[in-house]
């Protein structure tokens, strides 16, 4: 498939692949896992023709990015945050709009509380929060060893996880026609496997989410939108109204016939959200201005 990265940077020595499009106010959507950038590619044009500039990229240790050969490199959640303010920085950002799926809303919402002046506004999409992660579906992968995954046949490697992924949708035929086999490329093969359990699920961890779980009402200061799949089996809606609960003044939309890849379901209703929700905070920063 067409991917929306097309240039790179490297930051501390390690290539990240990035992109930006359109013009206008200042966007950067972070994907999760175990996807990539490809994941808001029905997204990108209908925020820019909204009239934004959409910036996205690969996290580090997934998707076009690199995947770090040395496993001791720390992709975790918390680790992740100074490469976006690094990506910002090269960007030549002062500040954007932040919406952020699964890790990565996890990693949107610890830059919102840590550097708040970062942040326009947060939007979160069926992110991982206090200890909803892993799943125990993945707690039961990691305790039977990590080590015996990575040496697994390619087969039966991607047997398992083409039906994960399957998992993660609700509309299975297009996503079968569409972007399956890359997500599925992305964590096979002699890089993609190892990679997908040294940089990926080894750092499944809720203390990055934990930590700032007691500091969630401070993002009342800011405009905070969430959206959530009805179906999401990985990350149960009732999370999404556990954040709302936490979240001063936030904003919950669960969507219907939608599950953890929200954005692979319901492009459509995901964008139109976001471009009401983004259009209001840039109306309200106008009048602000002109008062």
């Amino acid at each position: 498939m067409q991917h929306i990265v097309n240039d790179h940077i490297l930051i501390n020595g390690q290539r990240i692949a990035h992109g930006i499009h359109g013009t206008g106010e200042p966007v950067i959507l972070l994907h999760g896992t175990p996807s990539s950038s490809l994941i808001w590619r029905d997204v990108v044009p209908r925020l820019t023709k909204a009239g934004y500039q959409v910036h996205v990229y690969d996290l580090l240790g997934f998707g076009l990015s690199e995947r770090p050969r040395d496993p001791a490199v720390d992709t975790s959640v918390s680790a992740q945050g100074p490469v976006l303010e690094a990506l910002m920085n090269h960007w030549g950002l002062e500040s954007a709009h932040l919406i952020g799926h699964d890790l990565g809303g996890a990693i949107a919402k610890r830059l919102a509380i840590f550097r708040p002046a970062l942040a326009r506004s947060l939007t979160l999409i069926d992110i991982v929060s206090f200890d909803s992660w892993p799943s125990p579906r993945t707690r039961e992968l990691m305790a039977a060893g990590l080590e015996k995954m990575i040496t697994a046949s390619d087969a039966d490697h991607k047997a398992h996880f083409r039906e994960w992924l399957l998992s993660a949708v609700q509309h299975k035929q297009p996503y079968t026609d569409g972007p399956l086999d890359t997500y599925l490329e992305f964590i096979s093969g002699p890089t993609g496997q190892a990679s997908l359990f040294q940089h990926q699920i080894s750092h499944y961890d809720p203390k990055h989410t934990l930590e700032v779980a007691d500091r969630l009402d401070e993002l009342g200061a800011l405009p905070v939108r969430i959206l959530w799949g009805a179906d999401d089996a990985w990350q149960y809606p009732e999370w999404a109204h556990k954040l709302h609960a936490a979240i001063p003044g936030s904003e919950l939309t669960i969507l219907e016939d939608g599950g953890h890849f929200l954005m692979e379901d319901q492009p459509d209703e995901v964008s139109r959200h976001l471009i009401d929700f983004l259009d209001r905070q840039t109306t309200r920063k106008n009048r602000a201005a002109n008062a």
